[in-house]
């Protein structure tokens, strides 16, 4: 059984390429902390238009990149990741936290601002030589990113791209990827 949720008269699905995804993002200041701005994402997931058009951007900076498998980061990378690598008709490799992958996983420490923290990924999903996108909703420093990089690339894979739904130059993520291309859909100057 098919459910439709437009309203009557309302037939139309196209995504509009000059929908303002800025408008979309929530802008939360002080959080977590004193002095930080929040870019929230779920502002654009709660708007189907602006998370497809999401998912058609991506497919628009990748549409002629040949990749073999898809790879994100945990917990919103998945969101974006999901629904792109179905289109691409593509495997989802899974960068997650340690300890929560159950089955054999080979894992990379990195340092956070005030501490460490592991990520790892099921040995058996990364083949080795296999051509990875890895994407992630947002980039600020890029800590975890160039983990997940070292860390995909210690499994077998290539990862030469990396594509986010939001970047923070300002922050200067690019110094971290001499060695991958890093595409965003949207970028923040600094505030």
């Amino acid at each position: 059984m098919h459910v439709d949720n437009r309203r009557d008269g309302d037939y139309s699905v196209p995504v509009k390429a000059e929908l303002d995804l800025d408008a979309a993002i929530r802008k939360v200041p002080d959080f977590p902390k004193p002095g930080v701005l929040f870019y929230d994402i779920t502002g654009l997931l709660m708007r189907p238009d602006a998370f497809g058009a999401c998912i058609d951007r991506f497919e628009g900076l990748y549409g002629e990149r040949r990749f073999d498998a898809i790879a994100a980061v945990e917990a919103r990378g998945f969101l974006f990741a999901a629904p792109f690598a179905v289109r691409r008709g593509l495997p989802l490799i899974l960068v997650r936290k340690r300890g929560k992958l159950p089955g054999t996983t080979i894992g990379k420490r990195f340092a956070l601002e005030y501490g460490t923290d592991e990520i790892e990924v099921h040995v058996e999903d990364v083949k080795r030589g296999c051509r990875v996108l890895l994407m992630d909703d947002l980039i600020a420093t890029g800590g975890t990113l160039r983990a997940a990089v070292d860390l995909l690339r210690e499994a077998g894979a290539e990862v030469r791209d990396i594509g986010c739904v939001i970047g923070l130059p300002f922050l200067r993520y690019a110094e971290r990827f001499p060695d991958v291309a890093v595409r965003t859909l949207i970028e923040y100057d600094a505030e």
